[in-house]
């Protein structure tokens, strides 16, 4: 097994346990992945941090790590080392804010015309479908986005969906209708198929910006559209339970719509890069 093997069986052997964002702040040190050594982190890389990131996303964990990860690697572009240390341990939890909103956090940075710089504000908390994820607002649209945070995204969509196809799965070898399990279903396997291949086809877009031989904003796209088809066939899929509060459906298919408008509509970005193609 290697590093990012044992970090990813790490990660999930604590998620789900009361503690376990503490633990894995603590005993794991997932908020000091990034940080260098010499500030008393890991000095590890975008593929460790995304494997945390998938893992959270699994189990749609509202555990600041997303922010951490941009707002870390936002200090560390602009050469700012004076929060690293804190970081390292846990005990600050940076974000940066994009076009006036941000996600939770102790220190709000924004990118304004390639400059960080330190928010000395107090967001407004807003109402948000998807309670896993409080996102809050600036009184003034502040703050640019980063490549960076599209893949982080990716990321942890990407172990979101393929959480929600794994349970989708599981009902459909157990679930029994005319006598049958509904797995064993032409139709529904083709359209199981058609999902999976959504879920790796995004791994694959997110591993290759993480590698920096795909855009971030194709990765973000295709991991934000994908997911919420996913989302959107497992309840299809689930049939009457899908749409109870008591099963988890709903919860992946409000994550995958509030994550798809984070950092940019899908639309926006498409719109982007066919202008940069044709120009």
């Amino acid at each position: 097994m290697n590093e990012v093997e044992a970090l990813r069986e790490s990660v999930r052997g604590l998620l789900g346990k009361p503690d376990a964002w503490e633990r894995l702040r603590d005993e794991v040190g997932v908020t000091g992945l990034l940080v260098p050594e010499r500030f008393g982190g890991a000095g590890a890389g975008m593929a460790e941090a995304c494997v945390v990131l998938e893992e959270l996303g699994r189990v749609l964990s509202p555990a600041p790590m997303l922010q951490t990860v941009i707002a870390t690697q936002a200090l560390l572009g602009a050469g700012d080392e004076r929060h690293l240390p804190a970081i390292a341990q846990g005990t600050l939890t940076p974000t940066l804010a994009w076009e006036g909103y941000v996600l939770p956090g102790d220190l709000i940075l924004a990118l304004v015309d390639g400059k960080l710089i330190e928010v000395d504000e107090r967001p407004e908390p807003l109402p948000t479908m998807d309670e896993t994820r409080p996102l809050a607002r600036l009184s003034r649209p502040l703050g640019e986005v980063t490549p960076n945070a599209f893949v982080a995204l990716a990321a942890e969509q990407v172990g979101a969906m393929t959480r929600a196809l794994e349970i989708t799965v599981e009902y459909a070898r157990t679930r029994v209708q005319f006598g049958r399990t509904i797995g064993s279903f032409q139709a529904l396997q083709h359209r199981m198929a058609d999902l999976f291949v959504l879920v790796e086809t995004s791994r694959s877009a997110y591993l290759a910006a993480v590698a920096g031989t795909l855009d971030p904003r194709v990765a973000k796209v295709h991991c934000s559209e994908a997911f919420q088809k996913v989302a959107a066939e497992m309840i299809q899929i689930h049939g009457g339970i899908g749409i109870t509060w008591e099963h988890d459906a709903h919860r992946y298919f409000k994550r995958a719509h509030s994550s798809a408008m984070l950092f940019g509509h899908p639309r926006t970005h498409v719109a982007q890069l066919a202008k940069q193609v044709l120009d």
